[in-house]
């Protein structure tokens, strides 16, 4: 008896929008991006310093990790005065990412 194959046929638009939901999972896949993420859904705009001190994370790594999400073009970034203040770009990653969170997966 032989297995039938699935029939995925996808079209360039569809390979290419999964490429990029691959690429945002891949970039927020840490708990302190996750952390970002969910922070920056409820604010607006928030400084390095008010990030670190909701996730209780040093500022080297926040920055780190801010820097990273923003160069994957997840974030932008701001001067104000002499502070850095950070939003999301792509605010529906925030639904994705509650999505994984309600999932009802053995876990």
């Amino acid at each position: 008896m032989s297995k039938k194959s699935p029939n995925f046929r996808h079209g360039e638009h569809e390979v290419e929008k999964l490429e990029r939901v691959a690429y945002i999972l891949k970039t927020v896949a840490h708990p302190i991006r996750l952390g970002i993420v969910y922070l920056l859904e409820k604010h607006e705009e928030l400084s390095v310093s008010d990030i670190c001190q909701a996730l209780g994370s040093e500022q080297s790594l926040t920055s780190h990790h801010l820097q990273n999400m923003r160069l994957k073009g997840l974030l932008s970034v701001e001067r104000k005065g002499r502070c850095m203040m950070y939003s999301l770009r792509e605010r529906d990653v925030a639904k994705l990412l509650h999505c994984l969170e309600n999932c009802q997966c053995n876990m």
